[in-house]
């Protein structure tokens, strides 16, 4: 393996961060409804009259996207809602006597409520609106309520957003962000009550407030995302331009964010290098995607696809995309991303937007033992077991000398009664 251009490592974020988010939660524990308020006006640069969003503004705010872009939020809506009912109607109820008077299965319960919290960066992020509301109303959670900050010069969440909170079926809407927002779901407050998990991406403050309110903190999270990333493996079949705009979407999203390239041979290498630099002279957001792909990018030429495989499976990118002359076949040894797009016509963005699979996905090697965002993150797989007095008179003995070999006499007890 050649390193052909390796990366310059970042520094961690710094420890205050937990102690920062620690604070605020205190605060909303404390103080609720005015903590979020005073919060917004810190660190979102306004106040907003009421956290919970009134349908009347709602309303107001279609009025103020413009008609294509209404179409396109309805068409992807269309399609992660399409492919969230696929996901859920592959999900099977089980119920299998395994012996005599024993029935054991499990059952298929959605949460009862969930808070989807969707952030706010240079520009309005409405598809993670649909991204995490959708998958949750098919599943069938009863309560979806929806967060995000207000925009600095709007004073309320940009309309494009709340467009797409409303048609992806969010039932309550609030005007909150950061770690407040994520507290408010978690303990609740006098306008906000407290859910039952929280979803969704977010900046390093939103998701150290995730971390530290999930499980101690009487909620559930989806997972703890980190900047956006993604592995691409390509063979000299691929255009080296599809390669180095693919490369250069990633970096655009935030400094921290990062594309590595498996390719096969040095001349491509070479190639796709120009080519990135071609791109960033007129690539609009030139200025960042640059500068992260000169602090985060690398490439890596292999000897071999099976060498890329090797590699991608021990990173465990958050997106993976293969581009060879047998995308298929390269595809189908992998095992470890968020998700997988296969041939050269699947570039990520497609994922991002209107392709139908969840784009919050597992970040920082998350995916060697978990998947993203999807209608099973609403549902719990809940055991029971039936059993008659047949079935118990069958199981006593088995309990009994298990029970009292572990020293649990009541244990034996309770067993032995059944007999």
């Amino acid at each position: 393996m050649i390193v052909f251009k390796d990366a310059k490592k970042k520094q961690n974020a710094g420890e205050s961060v937990e102690s920062v988010v620690r604070d605020i939660l205190d605060a909303i524990k404390r103080w609720g409804d005015d903590a979020v308020l005073d919060y917004a006006e810190k660190f979102d640069g306004c106040r907003p009259s009421s956290i919970r969003v009134e349908r009347r503004v709602i309303e107001e705010a279609y009025s103020k996207v413009d008609p294509q872009t209404l179409e396109s939020l309805q068409f992807a809506a269309d399609r992660i809602e399409t492919f969230a009912r696929l996901q859920r109607e592959s999900l099977r109820e089980l119920r299998w006597e395994i012996s005599p008077g024993v029935l054991l299965g499990h059952r298929l319960i959605p949460v009862a409520s969930c808070g989807c919290y969707v952030p706010a960066g240079r520009y309005p992020l409405p598809s993670s609106a649909l991204m995490s509301i959708i998958p949750a109303r098919v599943a069938g959670v009863e309560r979806i309520a929806a967060a995000s900050p207000a925009g600095r010069s709007g004073g309320s969440i940009h309309p494009a957003v709340l467009v797409a909170m409303d048609l992806a079926g969010a039932q309550e809407i609030y005007c909150m962000g950061g770690a407040q927002a994520i507290g408010a779901f978690a303990y609740g407050t006098r306008s906000v009550a407290p859910v039952d998990i929280v979803v969704g991406p977010g900046n390093q403050y939103v998701t150290e407030a995730k971390r530290q309110v999930g499980g101690t903190g009487g909620v559930g999270i989806d997972m703890l995302a980190g900047p956006s990333e993604a592995v691409i493996i390509a063979d000299e079949s691929t255009d080296p331009r599809w390669i180095a705009a693919d490369a250069l979407s990633r970096c655009e999203h935030d400094p921290n964010s990062w594309s590595i390239l498996l390719l096969t041979s040095v001349k491509l290498a070479e190639a796709v290098t120009a080519e990135i630099a071609e791109e960033l002279k007129s690539l609009e957001t030139a200025e960042l995607a640059g500068q992260t792909w000169e602090n985060n990018g690398k490439i890596l030429v292999v000897e071999s696809i099976d060498e890329a495989v090797t590699l991608s499976d021990s990173i465990a990118p958050e997106h993976l995309q293969v581009m060879t002359a047998d995308s298929p076949g390269a595809a189908a040894k992998l095992r470890n991303f968020g998700s997988l797009f296969i041939g050269r016509y699947a570039p990520v963005p497609f994922g991002d937007y209107v392709s139908g699979p969840n784009h919050i996905l597992p970040t920082s090697g998350g995916a060697r033992f978990s998947n993203g965002l999807n209608v099973n993150t609403f549902i719990k797989v809940s055991t029971f077991q039936e059993i008659t007095a047949e079935g118990g008179k069958f199981l006593s003995p088995h309990c009994v000398r298990l029970a009292e070999m572990e020293g649990l006499y009541g244990h034996r007890r309770s067993a032995d009664l059944r007999k």
